[in-house]
């Protein structure tokens, strides 16, 4: 059994373009399990790199996700994005109550039901941008606006207060020391936001998914109050924030790429299974979430974790593990079944994940058939690239037809 002495400084702060981060990289091939230190939080923290080893990591009841809880863990942001009444913070069986109640609210009949309103969203969108005109913005017209609209009508959230969400939930992302104050300012405040929110729903429910998930229960179970603000609070800001940056990433990444997008233009019924070879390839975040701790001592590939060490997984590099995927830094549009990560795993895989696929073949499916000659509007090196949060996407997107 191994130990190690290298501590490895893990800013996670690379953003070029959608290039893969060399020094994660590394980790993967020289210390599949290794000693880091961030930017944020106290002390050090294991890094597990390996495809099995973060399954195994993302499984394992001695991973504790609410031990975290009261602790200053390494981090990237300055604030810590997560609440303590999150589900994203609870570990089984707590958190399988949730999901069971949660999971209700993505069941397919309403998946079926927001697909409709998402269709009729993006052909607005796509109507706006048409009328704007060729070269028009992609990211201006179609990546910002859809997930926010799309996730504020399941939600019911009004017009006039859905820019004001967005700002702060992106101010709770910026990873700059200096947001400190403005993002626990963000984040009460979306807190105090929810919670009368959802305790209107509570009282007149409606039909929209915060009323759904205030009504659904689990047996005699329902989330309490706290558990349900949180829920929507989360809800708001990943239903539309990393859909996103996806649809950035991905329109980019098909721009750049004629041979995949020739290839959609010929068979659009292919979009399902190349949306999730391009979910697996493209690295959407610069490095990691929200950690474990080892509740007893573990050996992951050789390396003993002690009880109470911190462990950070990287689902970017377990999407690019040679072990599990054949050539794994390449696009193959003809890969297998292994499934990845992009949304997860375990106990946490996303819960939103029908909803985020479902936005991202409505949107490029309609793109395509309203815009079958759209193409770049510029060269790839001139395009802007978000440098100062957690995700990496372009700021904007020049597109011509």
């Amino acid at each position: 059994m191994e130990t190690t002495d290298t501590v490895w400084s893990c800013p996670f702060d690379y953003a070029d373009a959608l290039e893969f981060d060399p020094q994660l990289r590394r980790m993967l091939a020289e210390e599949p399990v290794a000693r880091i230190r961030m930017a944020y939080g106290e002390g050090e923290a294991w890094l597990v790199t390996r495809y099995e080893d973060v399954r195994t990591v993302t499984t394992d009841r001695r991973f504790s996700r609410s031990a975290v809880i009261g602790r200053d863990f390494p981090r990237m942001t300055p604030e810590p994005i997560v609440q303590a009444e999150s589900i994203n913070l609870m570990d089984p069986p707590a958190s399988s109550r949730l999901r069971s109640l949660v999971a209700k609210s993505f069941a397919p009949k309403h998946v079926a039901r927001m697909r409709e309103r998402t269709q009729r969203v993006v052909d607005e969108l796509l109507d706006t941008m048409a009328a704007h005109g060729s070269p028009a913005d992609f990211v201006e017209h179609i990546a910002a606006p859809l997930p926010l609209v799309t996730i504020c009508e399941v939600l019911a959230i009004p017009d006039g207060e859905r820019d004001w969400l967005r700002a702060h939930a992106l101010t709770m992302m910026n990873i700059g020391a200096a947001g400190r104050e403005a993002a626990v300012r963000a984040k009460a405040e979306l807190r105090a936001y929810f919670t009368d929110l959802t305790a209107a729903r509570r009282r007149s429910p409606g039909d929209d998914l915060i009323s759904t998930l205030a009504t659904a229960r689990d047996g005699d179970e329902l989330l309490d109050d706290q558990e349900l603000a949180v829920m929507a609070m989360v809800l708001l800001i990943t239903g539309q924030d990393t859909t996103t940056y996806e649809l950035g990433n991905i329109a980019y990444t098909l721009l750049t790429r004629p041979d995949i997008l020739d290839g959609l233009r010929a068979r659009p019924d292919r979009f399902p299974a190349v949306l999730d070879e391009l979910l697996r390839f493209i690295p959407f975040r610069k490095g990691v979430g929200i950690p474990r701790v080892a509740t007893e001592d573990v050996e992951l590939s050789g390396v003993l974790i002690r009880a109470g060490d911190i462990v950070h997984v990287s689902y970017l590099t377990a999407n690019r593990d040679d072990r599990k995927f054949d050539r794994p830094h390449e696009v193959d549009l003809d890969r297998g079944s292994v499934p990845h990560m992009t949304f997860g795993w375990g106990a946490h895989h996303c819960l939103g994940a029908p909803l985020a696929q479902m936005e991202l073949e409505v949107a490029f499916t309609s793109l395509l058939t309203r815009f079958p000659k759209i193409r770049a509007a510029g060269e790839p090196g001139d395009v802007p690239w978000n440098t100062h949060s957690i995700w990496r996407h372009p700021l904007s997107l020049p597109v011509a037809w």
